[in-house]
Parts: structure tokens; sequence; C-alpha cells
């Protein structure tokens, strides 16, 4: 008889704030106030921040980049390439709730395994994804 459970790794709390710490600090540098999420991996709320001024309606694209990022292991940029060419496709899993198809989302990963995701937004997408990936490099 299989297993009947498995192991699974996480992103730490500790981790978790350095990431989201990282991306504040590039949100400082380049002058947009963002939203940013960082989730475990199955996207989960790990850590959270909005600065002062960041839009309301960011709050809930942020932690979706994280989520979709998480839940598929690629980035939500990535997305478009995978669908853009593929009506069927196109049409109906943008109707997924939390799926975010525009940059700002990174999975977190140790080798092959997604332990977390980052998930930003405040400012046009790809700034969005230079704040991203500040934090991606901060986690390493």
């Amino acid at each position: 008889m299989g297993a009947k459970t498995i192991t699974k790794s996480s992103i730490t709390a500790e981790a978790a704030v350095e990431v989201l710490r990282a991306a504040e600090a590039k949100a400082t540098e380049i002058g947009v106030p963002m939203v940013i999420a960082v989730v475990d991996e199955s996207g989960v709320l790990k850590a959270f921040s909005r600065m002062d001024g960041a839009a309301l309606l960011s709050v809930d694209i942020a932690q979706d980049k994280a989520y979709t990022a998480a839940a598929f292991g690629i980035s939500t940029d990535g997305w478009w390439d995978f669908i853009k060419n593929d009506p069927p496709l196109l049409n109906g899993i943008v109707k997924t709730p939390r799926l975010i198809v525009f940059g700002g989302g990174y999975p977190l990963k140790v080798g092959d395994s997604v332990v977390g995701a980052i998930g930003v937004s405040g400012g046009h997408y790809e700034q969005d994804m230079v704040v991203a990936r500040a934090g991606v490099a901060q986690f390493g």
C-alpha cells in the first residue's frame, strides 16, 4: 500500500518578511507605492504590506497575483504567452477566479519546488514586475 501523505516545503515567516521588505525598498526607490503580498506554497497569505498611498484596488490584485504564481508555479506574465494564441483557453481560463494573466506575480522556489510566491500591484504591470523581482532576488 502506498503512502497516504506527502511532505511539502514552505517559505518561513521570516523569509516572507525579508522578501516583502526587499520589494518595499524597490517600490520606494522607484517612487511608486505598492501593495505587496507574499504567500506560502498553497497560496495562503504569509506577509502583506499596503504602502502609504497604494491604491485600494491593488490589495486584491496583489494577493491574486501571488496566488496565481503559487498555484501554477509560473509568473503571472507567463500566462499571457501561454494562452494568447489559444482562443478556447483564452476565453475560458480568464474567467477562473483569482487568476491574473499580467505581470507582477512570481513563484518563489527552492530547486524545482514552489515554496511560496510574491504578488505586487500598484503601478503599471511593468513596474509591478520590477518590484516583485526585487523580492524574488532577496529570496535567492
